[in-house]
């Protein structure tokens, strides 16, 4: 007997070139002009035509959404990198400076799920939040075992810290500030002998 259930296919190499570019170009145009941007000057922006964008994202939430998504995804990856390229301080100072341009693409797109998709962007947080504790739990846990970090720092604490500066936010400079902080931050969290 043979199996006859379809195998979900793995897109075509230029089909997921496409979706990628697309992702990439709604996500500066997301963040530039709001989550009211014209899906067609997206596809036009990102080289191919409307029927292609459509094809990937049927409708804007669904967009909105993948953009999201991706996001969460690459600080993810990104941990992960980081921690296996660079000593434990470094990578989580890079991976908190991600999470700074991270804060300010969700700044934009967290509205605008909330108002459209309701209900089912909770989920999505939801999803988002254990990917971003999991990442940032881990990058905390390699310092604190270089002896770069203290062991009673929060990581959470961290995060909080650069999300309440972007929530108190109004200057257009915010990102700027939130990435100084994460070097005080982090100064501040060093083991008292490494003071001295």
């Amino acid at each position: 007997m043979t199996d006859s259930t379809p195998k979900e296919r793995k897109p075509r190499a230029d089909a997921q070139r496409n979706r990628e570019r697309i992702l990439e170009i709604a996500k500066s145009a997301f963040t530039d002009g709001g989550s009211d941007i014209s899906l067609d000057d997206v596809a036009r922006q990102a080289g191919v035509g409307p029927g292609t964008l459509y094809r990937h994202f049927p409708t804007r939430e669904a967009l909105l959404e993948s953009v999201y998504r991706a996001e969460v995804e690459r600080l993810a990856h990104e941990q992960r990198r980081l921690t296996d390229e660079l000593p434990a301080r470094e990578a989580l100072r890079a991976w908190m400076l991600l999470f700074v341009d991270y804060i300010a693409t969700k700044k934009i797109i967290a509205p605008a799920l909330n108002s459209i998709v309701g209900g089912a962007s909770s989920e999505l947080f939801a999803y988002s939040g254990e990917q971003i504790k999991a990442a940032i739990q881990t990058l905390v846990g390699g310092a604190v075992g270089s002896g770069d970090i203290r062991p009673d720092v929060d990581p959470l604490d961290l995060l909080r810290a650069l999300v309440g500066v972007s929530n108190v936010a109004s200057a257009p400079d915010w990102q700027e500030s939130a990435k100084r902080l994460v070097d005080i931050l982090l100064l501040g969290s060093r083991p008292i002998d490494k003071y001295l």
